[in-house]
């Protein structure tokens, strides 16, 4: 449990250096597309781009989370029972209360967001607590609250502004580099080096960056089905939530890419594609449920 803490907090600061020096890269060549010799105008504006993305992102990512994704906030007399039991599961865990949210909708789903633990806050839908018994819902609960305690809330939200950030500047560079938005004083050879390199890195940087979303997300759900096995001492209570979440056929209709990886099973999962594996943001459920079985 606590080297995945550890781990969490190293990928967060390995992710925050390497995308950083992306971004400074991307923003470089950006400024040398508008400007001739303009490379460190455009670092200077990555860097305020980068600092507005985090700060928002840091401070109010939850809460455009939880608006987009229409969950309110529950009051113990609306749920004394989920409240219980997100009370009991916290003091086990060792962490503060997290915040009960609910989404009304019939789908089974769930997901955990906040910045650290003291600003957690676990979002279920209806479904969840209409269809499941109680060791099922204490499963999908505790798989949520490992989330919130090994900070991989923290570290996916720091991935969704790098993702973003990197998108929309290599949207930028790919816009300027084709229609010709930059300065013509450089030399031809330098004008033909960034109007390549600008190319490959607008078209490459965001499929790399979402691969990189994606397999770190997977690996993450992996981890909280393991740490929530550990809290809760029944690994059977997750993995037979898992068997009703995904023979679940309801739509989720709140369900966003933008959002997809925080929930406990892909609420896209109807929308399959060619490389769905790949750019999948959950690993298959019957390996997870093969995984918690053999605990």
């Amino acid at each position: 449990m606590y080297e995945q803490i550890s781990e969490n907090k190293r990928n967060t600061i390995f992710l925050v250096i390497g995308f950083s020096i992306f971004i400074t890269l991307l923003s470089w060549v950006l400024g040398e597309v508008w400007f001739s010799g303009g490379g460190p105008i455009g670092i200077i504006l990555g860097i305020i781009f980068l600092v507005i993305f985090v700060g928002f992102n840091y401070f109010y990512g939850d809460k455009v989370v939880l608006s987009i994704s229409g969950a309110k906030e529950l009051k113990k007399q609306d749920q004394p029972y989920l409240f219980h039991l997100i009370e009991g599961l916290a003091l086990a865990a060792g962490i503060p209360k997290p915040k009960a949210y609910v989404i009304n909708d019939t789908a089974l789903n769930a997901f955990a967001t906040g910045r650290n633990p003291e600003h957690g806050v676990i979002v279920v839908t209806t479904g969840i607590l209409q269809k499941l018994n109680r060791e099922e819902l204490e499963g999908v609960i505790a798989h949520e609250m490992s989330h919130i305690k090994n900070y991989d809330i923290r570290l996916m939200m720091l991935i969704v502004v790098f993702v973003g950030l990197s998108a929309l500047l290599s949207d930028i560079l790919l816009r300027s580099v084709l229609w010709g938005r930059h300065d013509n004083r450089g030399s031809g050879q330098m004008q033909i080096v960034l109007l390549v390199g600008g190319i490959v890195l607008a078209i490459l940087t965001p499929i790399v960056a979402m691969m990189i979303k994606f397999a770190i997300s997977r690996q993450r759900e992996y981890l909280a089905d393991a740490s929530a096995a550990q809290l809760t001492r029944n690994p059977d209570g997750l993995a037979n939530a898992l068997k009703k979440i995904s023979g679940d056929k309801e739509v989720l209709e709140a369900a966003n890419k933008a959002t997809a990886h925080l929930y406990i099973d892909n609420p896209l999962k109807n929308r399959k594609g060619l490389m769905d594996g790949m750019f999948s943001t959950h690993p298959p459920i019957p390996e997870r449920i093969k995984r918690l079985e053999a605990m």
